[in-house]
């Protein structure tokens, strides 16, 4: 008698199972087969498949539901996303840096920060530059009141050259060093100010290093072909030679093909890095660290030339901003 008894409780838990696994999947394979497009998206499609990370998580649950409902055809989808995710996670295509090359190296520590229309903590921005001996800082979102914030808050005194761009709202950017440098204009068609310099490392080679302080518009409403032609404007900034080191909010993370492809260089350029997904860091999210219910993403990166190679990355809030500031020590290889 407790036999059928429980063949009738397997039935019905494998009927639930079957049940179950459409709302889960469903997600699941829309993000999925938006992120495999090879095709520019619509604004939702981009902005869906920059949470593709965290769609690991119902993968899996689709994956059990399905051997819990015994259907193949399930199974064999689930198992197929599945695998997509675990492909998108941990990418074959991740590169790093190029091997060591004779010549000197200089190492640096750069930081990048979007103080959200100005509202971050001057006195915790100064103060994670202090303790971590940052040598370079891009502040996107700056404004003027900002601007006489950090002063009073002491950065110039660590970081005493710059190239600021205070504008009221979230178009102005700047960029701090501790080194020699020369402005060398801004990138052109940007609907935020990017500026570009040109830092003295001081190694006697004459090289310098290249640096863009990147802030792209968001892809939200009308913004979303502003956003491409941004990235597009980042890419094309690589000369081809010499360290360059793009710092700032990319309003994109990896997922994203106009990222990667960025990454893989254009029009001859070489493929640059990103120093997080370099160092296995690249799920780390830098947004959003408050006001937004939403799973955190990483919009802020760091990207490098194939000559620099990158260390010690950390992520690390601040107040008053809904993005992280993100830090790491570069070592940048000179002739």
């Amino acid at each position: 008698m407790t036999a059928p008894g429980r063949s009738a409780a397997a039935r019905r838990l494998a009927a639930v199972g079957r049940w179950l696994f459409f709302p889960v999947v469903l997600p699941v394979a829309v993000v999925s087969a938006l992120r495999g497009l090879p095709a520019d998206l619509p604004v939702l499609g981009v902005q869906l498949v920059a949470f593709t990370p965290w769609l690991a998580v119902p993968a899996a649950a689709a994956l059990l539901l399905s051997f819990l409902g015994r259907r193949r055809w399930q199974q064999v989808l689930a198992a197929a996303l599945a695998a997509c995710q675990a492909f998108w996670l941990f990418p074959l295509d991740v590169r790093e840096p190029a091997a060591e090359a004779a010549g000197k190296q200089i190492t640096l520590v750069a930081m990048s920060i979007n103080a959200e229309l100005g509202g971050a903590d001057a006195e915790g921005i100064v103060r994670l530059v202090r303790d971590r001996h940052v040598d370079l800082l891009a502040v996107e979102e700056y404004t003027p009141e900002l601007s006489r914030r950090l002063a009073a808050a002491g950065l110039d005194g660590l970081l005493p050259h710059r190239d600021a761009h205070p504008r009221a709202g979230a178009g102005g950017t700047a960029i701090y060093t501790s080194f020699s440098m020369k402005e060398t204009g801004v990138l052109p068609g940007t609907q935020f100010t990017m500026p570009v310099v040109r830092l003295d490392l001081g190694d006697g080679s004459g090289t310098g290093l290249r640096v863009v302080a990147v802030h792209t518009l968001a892809p939200v409403g009308d913004g979303l072909g502003q956003w491409r032609r941004d990235l597009a404007t980042v890419a094309r900034s690589d000369n081809g030679s010499g360290p360059l080191l793009l710092a700032g909010d990319f309003n994109a993370t990896y997922d994203h093909r106009e990222f990667r492809a960025l990454l893989a260089g254009t029009g001859g350029n070489r493929a640059l890095v990103d120093v997080a997904a370099s160092l296995g860091d690249r799920l780390v999210p830098t947004w959003p660290m408050r006001d937004y219910r939403l799973p955190g993403i990483a919009l802020d990166h760091l990207v490098a030339s194939p000559d620099i190679k990158g260390s010690e990355y950390t992520v690390q809030r601040v107040d008053g901003t809904d993005h992280a500031a993100v830090i790491a020590t570069l070592h940048v290889q000179v002739p």
